[in-house]
Protein backbone atom coordinates (compact mmCIF):
# COMPACT_ATOMS: atom_id res chain seq x y z
CA UNK A 1 0.00 0.00 0.00
CA UNK A 2 1.66 3.21 -0.87
CA UNK A 3 1.49 6.46 1.26
CA UNK A 4 -1.20 8.20 0.13
CA UNK A 5 -3.07 4.83 0.63
CA UNK A 6 -2.23 4.63 4.49
CA UNK A 7 -3.44 7.86 5.42
CA UNK A 8 -6.96 7.62 3.82
CA UNK A 9 -9.44 6.69 6.63
CA UNK A 10 -11.32 3.05 7.02
CA UNK A 11 -14.25 4.42 7.25
CA UNK A 12 -14.62 5.71 3.16
CA UNK A 13 -14.54 2.86 0.72
CA UNK A 14 -14.40 2.75 -3.29
CA UNK A 15 -10.91 3.56 -3.41
CA UNK A 16 -7.88 1.28 -4.19
CA UNK A 17 -4.16 1.96 -4.93
CA UNK A 18 -4.02 1.79 -8.22
CA UNK A 19 -1.50 4.28 -9.67
CA UNK A 20 -3.61 4.96 -12.43
CA UNK A 21 -7.32 6.71 -12.37
CA UNK A 22 -9.19 9.58 -14.38
CA UNK A 23 -7.78 13.08 -13.66
CA UNK A 24 -10.41 15.58 -12.72
CA UNK A 25 -9.66 19.06 -14.07
CA UNK A 26 -7.88 20.07 -10.74
CA UNK A 27 -5.52 17.35 -10.99
CA UNK A 28 -2.34 19.27 -12.32
CA UNK A 29 -3.04 21.54 -8.97
CA UNK A 30 -3.30 18.71 -6.58
CA UNK A 31 -0.15 17.58 -7.78
CA UNK A 32 1.44 21.38 -7.57
CA UNK A 33 0.23 21.55 -3.85
CA UNK A 34 1.57 18.22 -3.39
CA UNK A 35 -1.39 16.40 -2.31
CA UNK A 36 -1.25 12.83 -1.47
CA UNK A 37 -3.07 11.16 -4.21
CA UNK A 38 -5.14 7.85 -4.47
CA UNK A 39 -7.45 6.24 -6.82
CA UNK A 40 -11.15 7.50 -5.83
CA UNK A 41 -14.29 6.37 -7.54
CA UNK A 42 -12.03 5.74 -9.94
CA UNK A 43 -10.48 9.00 -10.05
CA UNK A 44 -7.30 10.11 -8.95
CA UNK A 45 -8.11 12.25 -5.76
CA UNK A 46 -6.05 13.68 -2.69
CA UNK A 47 -6.57 12.24 0.15
CA UNK A 48 -4.96 15.76 2.19
CA UNK A 49 -2.12 18.04 1.45
CA UNK A 50 1.38 17.97 2.87
CA UNK A 51 0.83 21.24 4.74
CA UNK A 52 -1.93 19.65 6.89
CA UNK A 53 -2.88 16.66 8.78
CA UNK A 54 -6.11 15.27 8.42
CA UNK A 55 -7.16 16.69 12.00
CA UNK A 56 -5.67 20.10 11.74
CA UNK A 57 -7.57 20.83 8.43
CA UNK A 58 -10.54 19.33 9.77
CA UNK A 59 -10.04 21.59 12.48
CA UNK A 60 -9.10 24.25 10.32
CA UNK A 61 -12.41 23.68 7.99
CA UNK A 62 -14.15 24.46 11.21
CA UNK A 63 -12.24 27.77 12.00
CA UNK A 64 -11.48 29.44 8.53
CA UNK A 65 -12.66 28.36 5.04
CA UNK A 66 -10.97 25.09 3.17
CA UNK A 67 -11.38 24.03 -0.65
CA UNK A 68 -12.18 20.58 -1.74
CA UNK A 69 -12.13 19.33 -5.36
CA UNK A 70 -15.31 17.51 -5.51
CA UNK A 71 -15.09 17.42 -9.45
CA UNK A 72 -15.45 14.04 -9.81
CA UNK A 73 -19.37 13.94 -9.22
CA UNK A 74 -21.93 13.77 -12.28
CA UNK A 75 -23.26 16.75 -12.92
CA UNK A 76 -26.30 16.54 -15.31
CA UNK A 77 -28.78 18.83 -16.86
CA UNK A 78 -32.24 17.35 -17.22
CA UNK A 79 -33.96 19.09 -19.85
CA UNK A 80 -37.48 19.05 -22.00
CA UNK A 81 -40.70 19.79 -20.82
CA UNK A 82 -41.65 16.89 -19.02
CA UNK A 83 -38.46 16.88 -16.93
CA UNK A 84 -40.36 17.57 -13.71
CA UNK A 85 -42.23 14.24 -14.02
CA UNK A 86 -39.40 12.20 -15.00
CA UNK A 87 -37.30 13.36 -12.12
CA UNK A 88 -39.83 12.71 -9.29
CA UNK A 89 -40.52 9.09 -11.12
CA UNK A 90 -37.13 8.20 -9.99
CA UNK A 91 -36.53 10.42 -6.75
CA UNK A 92 -38.35 11.32 -3.66
CA UNK A 93 -38.25 14.82 -4.53
CA UNK A 94 -41.41 17.02 -5.11
CA UNK A 95 -39.46 18.95 -7.50
CA UNK A 96 -42.91 20.91 -8.43
CA UNK A 97 -43.00 22.37 -5.44
CA UNK A 98 -39.13 23.83 -5.66
CA UNK A 99 -38.77 27.63 -5.48
CA UNK A 100 -36.85 28.46 -9.14
CA UNK A 101 -33.10 27.93 -8.41
CA UNK A 102 -33.48 26.13 -4.70
CA UNK A 103 -32.88 22.41 -4.34
CA UNK A 104 -32.91 19.72 -2.43
CA UNK A 105 -31.51 17.03 -0.94
CA UNK A 106 -32.89 13.55 -2.18
CA UNK A 107 -32.44 9.57 -3.38
CA UNK A 108 -32.96 7.34 -5.94
CA UNK A 109 -35.03 4.07 -5.23
CA UNK A 110 -35.52 1.08 -5.59
CA UNK A 111 -38.65 -1.33 -5.84
CA UNK A 112 -38.08 -2.43 -2.34
CA UNK A 113 -38.13 1.77 -1.28
CA UNK A 114 -33.92 1.05 -0.66
CA UNK A 115 -31.53 3.78 -1.85
CA UNK A 116 -29.53 3.72 -5.03
CA UNK A 117 -28.04 7.03 -4.53
CA UNK A 118 -28.19 10.17 -2.97
CA UNK A 119 -27.97 13.23 -4.78
CA UNK A 120 -29.09 16.81 -5.20
CA UNK A 121 -31.74 18.30 -7.36
CA UNK A 122 -31.97 21.46 -7.92
CA UNK A 123 -35.13 23.56 -9.93
CA UNK A 124 -33.70 25.89 -12.09
CA UNK A 125 -35.08 29.30 -13.47
CA UNK A 126 -33.95 28.47 -16.90
CA UNK A 127 -34.94 25.11 -18.71
CA UNK A 128 -33.18 22.41 -17.27
CA UNK A 129 -33.06 20.87 -13.44
CA UNK A 130 -29.55 20.56 -12.48
CA UNK A 131 -28.37 17.25 -10.27
CA UNK A 132 -25.51 16.21 -8.74
CA UNK A 133 -24.58 13.02 -7.97
CA UNK A 134 -22.16 10.39 -6.37
CA UNK A 135 -19.16 9.76 -8.24
CA UNK A 136 -18.88 6.24 -6.97
CA UNK A 137 -22.47 5.70 -8.56
CA UNK A 138 -21.55 6.92 -12.17
CA UNK A 139 -21.87 3.44 -13.99
CA UNK A 140 -25.30 3.13 -12.11
CA UNK A 141 -26.77 6.39 -12.33
CA UNK A 142 -25.92 7.60 -15.71
CA UNK A 143 -27.22 4.40 -17.38
CA UNK A 144 -30.44 4.47 -15.05
CA UNK A 145 -31.08 8.27 -15.87
CA UNK A 146 -30.62 7.52 -19.52
CA UNK A 147 -32.52 4.21 -19.77
CA UNK A 148 -35.85 5.59 -18.57
CA UNK A 149 -35.59 8.91 -20.00
CA UNK A 150 -35.28 7.08 -23.31
CA UNK A 151 -38.75 4.93 -22.14
CA UNK A 152 -40.38 8.21 -21.36
CA UNK A 153 -39.62 9.62 -24.73
CA UNK A 154 -40.82 6.19 -26.61
CA UNK A 155 -44.26 7.06 -25.25
CA UNK A 156 -43.94 10.81 -26.88
CA UNK A 157 -42.64 12.17 -23.22
CA UNK A 158 -39.99 15.23 -23.95
CA UNK A 159 -36.87 14.62 -21.59
CA UNK A 160 -33.25 14.35 -22.50
CA UNK A 161 -30.47 13.98 -20.35
CA UNK A 162 -27.27 16.20 -20.46
CA UNK A 163 -23.56 15.36 -18.88
CA UNK A 164 -21.75 17.89 -17.77
CA UNK A 165 -18.44 15.96 -18.53
CA UNK A 166 -15.46 17.37 -16.78
CA UNK A 167 -17.01 20.49 -15.76
CA UNK A 168 -15.39 21.56 -12.47
CA UNK A 169 -17.35 21.78 -9.13
CA UNK A 170 -15.31 23.56 -6.28
CA UNK A 171 -16.54 23.18 -2.11
CA UNK A 172 -15.60 25.98 -0.58
CA UNK A 173 -16.45 25.58 3.16
CA UNK A 174 -16.00 27.10 6.57
CA UNK A 175 -17.74 29.99 8.70
CA UNK A 176 -15.73 32.92 6.60
CA UNK A 177 -16.49 31.76 3.25
CA UNK A 178 -18.43 34.63 2.82
CA UNK A 179 -15.58 36.88 3.62
CA UNK A 180 -13.41 35.61 0.66
CA UNK A 181 -15.69 34.71 -1.86
CA UNK A 182 -15.35 37.83 -4.39
CA UNK A 183 -18.67 37.50 -6.26
CA UNK A 184 -21.43 39.66 -7.90
CA UNK A 185 -23.66 37.29 -6.31
CA UNK A 186 -25.42 38.73 -3.24
CA UNK A 187 -24.29 35.61 -1.00
CA UNK A 188 -26.49 37.45 2.05
CA UNK A 189 -29.65 36.66 -0.17
CA UNK A 190 -28.50 33.11 -1.11
CA UNK A 191 -29.54 31.08 1.46
CA UNK A 192 -29.05 27.32 1.94
CA UNK A 193 -29.69 24.94 -0.90
CA UNK A 194 -30.35 28.27 -3.59
CA UNK A 195 -28.47 28.47 -6.52
CA UNK A 196 -27.28 31.21 -8.83
CA UNK A 197 -25.22 31.98 -11.34
CA UNK A 198 -22.60 34.74 -11.90
CA UNK A 199 -18.77 36.19 -11.79
CA UNK A 200 -16.82 34.79 -9.01
CA UNK A 201 -13.47 35.97 -8.90
CA UNK A 202 -14.10 37.37 -12.31
CA UNK A 203 -14.94 34.36 -13.82
CA UNK A 204 -18.02 34.36 -15.76
CA UNK A 205 -20.82 31.78 -15.81
CA UNK A 206 -20.19 30.08 -12.24
CA UNK A 207 -23.30 28.43 -10.47
CA UNK A 208 -22.70 28.90 -7.12
CA UNK A 209 -25.12 26.57 -4.99
CA UNK A 210 -25.39 27.16 -1.00
CA UNK A 211 -24.50 23.77 0.01
CA UNK A 212 -21.53 21.42 1.33
CA UNK A 213 -21.41 18.25 3.10
CA UNK A 214 -19.32 19.29 6.34
CA UNK A 215 -22.12 20.85 8.13
CA UNK A 216 -20.30 24.34 7.54
CA UNK A 217 -21.79 27.21 5.52
CA UNK A 218 -20.39 26.79 2.22
CA UNK A 219 -20.91 26.96 -1.38
CA UNK A 220 -20.27 24.31 -4.55
CA UNK A 221 -19.23 26.37 -8.03
CA UNK A 222 -19.59 24.98 -11.00
CA UNK A 223 -16.70 26.41 -13.11
CA UNK A 224 -15.50 25.70 -16.75
CA UNK A 225 -12.72 23.20 -16.37
CA UNK A 226 -10.13 25.28 -18.08
CA UNK A 227 -11.31 28.18 -15.45
CA UNK A 228 -10.89 25.52 -12.31
CA UNK A 229 -7.64 26.38 -11.29
CA UNK A 230 -7.50 29.78 -11.63
CA UNK A 231 -10.62 30.15 -9.44
CA UNK A 232 -8.85 28.09 -6.77
CA UNK A 233 -5.39 29.82 -6.39
CA UNK A 234 -8.01 33.03 -6.67
CA UNK A 235 -9.20 32.15 -3.29
CA UNK A 236 -6.28 30.69 -2.07
CA UNK A 237 -4.72 34.12 -2.47
CA UNK A 238 -7.50 35.88 -0.39
CA UNK A 239 -6.47 37.85 2.50
CA UNK A 240 -9.62 37.86 4.03
CA UNK A 241 -9.47 34.65 5.95
CA UNK A 242 -6.87 31.32 5.99
CA UNK A 243 -7.74 29.40 3.08
CA UNK A 244 -6.38 25.99 2.87
CA UNK A 245 -6.96 23.17 0.18
CA UNK A 246 -8.12 19.69 1.91
CA UNK A 247 -8.60 16.30 0.88
CA UNK A 248 -10.76 13.20 1.29
CA UNK A 249 -9.33 12.60 4.90
CA UNK A 250 -11.31 15.70 6.41
CA UNK A 251 -13.92 15.80 4.45
CA UNK A 252 -15.11 12.04 5.51
CA UNK A 253 -14.68 13.55 9.38
CA UNK A 254 -16.11 16.39 8.61
CA UNK A 255 -19.45 14.49 7.05
CA UNK A 256 -19.01 12.40 10.07
CA UNK A 257 -19.21 14.64 12.43
CA UNK A 258 -22.23 16.65 11.18
CA UNK A 259 -24.20 13.15 10.70
CA UNK A 260 -23.92 12.94 7.03
CA UNK A 261 -23.86 10.04 5.42
CA UNK A 262 -21.58 8.30 2.83
CA UNK A 263 -23.21 6.53 -0.31
CA UNK A 264 -22.08 2.67 -0.01
CA UNK A 265 -21.39 2.79 3.79
CA UNK A 266 -24.02 4.18 5.76
CA UNK A 267 -26.99 3.82 2.61
CA UNK A 268 -27.34 1.46 0.21
CA UNK A 269 -29.59 -0.69 -1.91
CA UNK A 270 -30.90 -2.67 1.05
CA UNK A 271 -31.55 0.41 3.00
CA UNK A 272 -34.78 2.91 2.78
CA UNK A 273 -34.25 6.84 3.92
CA UNK A 274 -36.98 5.85 6.75
CA UNK A 275 -34.26 3.10 8.32
CA UNK A 276 -31.42 5.42 7.21
CA UNK A 277 -33.17 8.38 9.35
CA UNK A 278 -33.72 10.32 6.13
CA UNK A 279 -37.86 10.85 6.35
CA UNK A 280 -37.09 14.43 5.46
CA UNK A 281 -35.84 13.51 1.69
CA UNK A 282 -39.71 12.25 1.23
CA UNK A 283 -41.14 15.26 0.81
CA UNK A 284 -44.75 15.42 2.28
CA UNK A 285 -46.19 15.66 -1.00
CA UNK A 286 -44.78 12.70 -2.44
CA UNK A 287 -45.74 11.02 0.84
CA UNK A 288 -48.99 11.07 -1.04
CA UNK A 289 -48.89 11.35 -4.70
CA UNK A 290 -46.08 8.63 -4.36
CA UNK A 291 -45.09 7.59 -8.13
CA UNK A 292 -41.38 6.77 -7.14
CA UNK A 293 -40.01 3.03 -6.78
CA UNK A 294 -40.57 1.58 -4.02
CA UNK A 295 -43.22 4.44 -2.46
CA UNK A 296 -45.82 2.07 -0.97
CA UNK A 297 -43.35 0.29 1.23
CA UNK A 298 -41.49 3.53 2.12
CA UNK A 299 -44.96 5.43 3.40
CA UNK A 300 -46.14 2.06 5.13
CA UNK A 301 -42.90 2.53 7.27
CA UNK A 302 -43.98 5.91 8.19
CA UNK A 303 -47.33 5.13 8.29
CA UNK A 304 -47.01 2.36 10.91
CA UNK A 305 -43.21 2.71 12.11
CA UNK A 306 -42.30 -0.58 11.44
CA UNK A 307 -38.89 -0.32 10.32
CA UNK A 308 -36.51 -3.14 11.81
CA UNK A 309 -33.31 -1.01 11.85
CA UNK A 310 -32.22 2.10 12.56
CA UNK A 311 -29.51 4.39 11.78
CA UNK A 312 -27.87 5.64 15.35
CA UNK A 313 -25.04 7.80 15.95
CA UNK A 314 -22.06 5.97 18.51
CA UNK A 315 -19.70 7.87 20.48
CA UNK A 316 -16.75 6.34 22.91
CA UNK A 317 -14.73 7.89 25.09
CA UNK A 318 -11.77 6.01 24.73
CA UNK A 319 -10.55 2.94 23.40
CA UNK A 320 -9.93 1.60 19.43
CA UNK A 321 -12.20 4.19 17.11
CA UNK A 322 -14.70 1.59 15.44
CA UNK A 323 -14.71 1.39 11.42
CA UNK A 324 -16.98 0.03 9.23
CA UNK A 325 -18.42 -3.70 9.62
CA UNK A 326 -17.77 -4.40 12.97
CA UNK A 327 -21.10 -6.17 15.28
CA UNK A 328 -22.49 -3.91 18.03
CA UNK A 329 -23.25 -5.91 20.76
CA UNK A 330 -26.04 -6.03 23.63
CA UNK A 331 -26.10 -8.18 26.80
CA UNK A 332 -28.01 -10.86 26.98
CA UNK A 333 -29.17 -13.85 29.89
CA UNK A 334 -27.29 -16.27 26.86
CA UNK A 335 -24.31 -13.95 26.74
CA UNK A 336 -23.19 -11.21 24.12
CA UNK A 337 -25.76 -10.81 21.65
CA UNK A 338 -25.20 -8.90 18.19
CA UNK A 339 -27.78 -6.41 17.50
CA UNK A 340 -26.41 -3.96 14.53
CA UNK A 341 -22.88 -3.23 12.77
CA UNK A 342 -20.78 -0.35 12.57
CA UNK A 343 -21.12 1.70 9.22
CA UNK A 344 -18.48 4.55 9.56
CA UNK A 345 -16.03 5.46 12.35
CA UNK A 346 -13.29 7.93 13.14
CA UNK A 347 -11.48 9.88 15.85
CA UNK A 348 -13.64 13.20 15.92
CA UNK A 349 -10.80 15.57 15.52
CA UNK A 350 -12.99 18.72 16.89
CA UNK A 351 -14.33 16.43 19.84
CA UNK A 352 -11.75 14.43 20.90
CA UNK A 353 -13.67 11.38 20.59
CA UNK A 354 -14.13 8.34 18.90
CA UNK A 355 -17.60 8.64 16.87
CA UNK A 356 -19.35 6.36 14.70
CA UNK A 357 -22.31 5.30 12.93
CA UNK A 358 -24.24 2.63 12.23
CA UNK A 359 -27.57 0.28 12.29
CA UNK A 360 -29.37 -1.22 15.13
CA UNK A 361 -32.33 -3.32 15.78
CA UNK A 362 -34.55 -0.72 16.73
CA UNK A 363 -35.32 -1.49 20.17
CA UNK A 364 -31.50 -0.82 20.48
CA UNK A 365 -31.86 3.12 19.19
CA UNK A 366 -32.65 5.01 22.09
CA UNK A 367 -30.39 7.15 23.02
CA UNK A 368 -28.31 6.70 25.77
CA UNK A 369 -27.95 2.56 24.80
CA UNK A 370 -25.05 1.51 25.68
CA UNK A 371 -23.24 -1.02 23.09
CA UNK A 372 -20.11 -3.10 22.78
CA UNK A 373 -17.75 -2.60 19.57
CA UNK A 374 -16.58 -6.39 19.22
CA UNK A 375 -12.91 -6.06 17.45
CA UNK A 376 -12.70 -9.58 17.77
CA UNK A 377 -9.84 -10.05 20.48
CA UNK A 378 -11.20 -6.78 22.42
CA UNK A 379 -14.41 -4.68 22.97
CA UNK A 380 -15.03 -1.00 23.33
CA UNK A 381 -18.24 0.31 24.74
CA UNK A 382 -20.29 2.65 22.61
CA UNK A 383 -23.50 4.76 23.42
CA UNK A 384 -25.62 5.41 21.16
CA UNK A 385 -26.34 9.37 20.68
CA UNK A 386 -28.00 11.82 19.06
CA UNK A 387 -26.64 13.24 15.54
CA UNK A 388 -25.13 15.76 14.54
CA UNK A 389 -22.89 15.15 16.69
CA UNK A 390 -21.45 18.66 16.61
CA UNK A 391 -24.22 21.50 15.82
CA UNK A 392 -24.76 22.71 11.99
CA UNK A 393 -24.02 26.34 10.73
CA UNK A 394 -25.66 26.20 7.36
CA UNK A 395 -26.76 29.70 6.38
CA UNK A 396 -30.60 30.04 6.34
CA UNK A 397 -30.55 33.78 6.09
CA UNK A 398 -31.72 34.05 9.93
CA UNK A 399 -29.86 34.49 13.24
CA UNK A 400 -29.12 31.32 15.12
Amino acid sequence: MNRAAKLLPTTIRGFSTKAEGKKTCLYDLHKKHKGNLVNFAGYEMPVQYADLSIKDSTIHTRKYVSIFDVSHMLQTHITGKDRVAFIESLTTADVEGLKPNTGTLSVFTNEKGGIKDDLIVTKTDQDFIYMVTNAGCIDKDLPYLQENAAAWRSKGKDVQITTLDGRGLVAVQGPEMAKVLDTDIDLSKLTFMNTAVGKVFGIDGCRVTRCGYTGEDGVEISVDPAQAATLVERLLAAKESQVRLAGLGARDALRLEAGLCLYGNDIDENTTPIEAGLAFVVAKKRRETLGFPGAEHIVEQLAKKSWKKRRVGLVAEGGRAARGHLPLNAASPFGPATVGFVTSGCPSPCLGKNIAMGYVDTPYAKEGTVLDVDFGTKQTKVTVAKMPFLKTNYYTGKKN
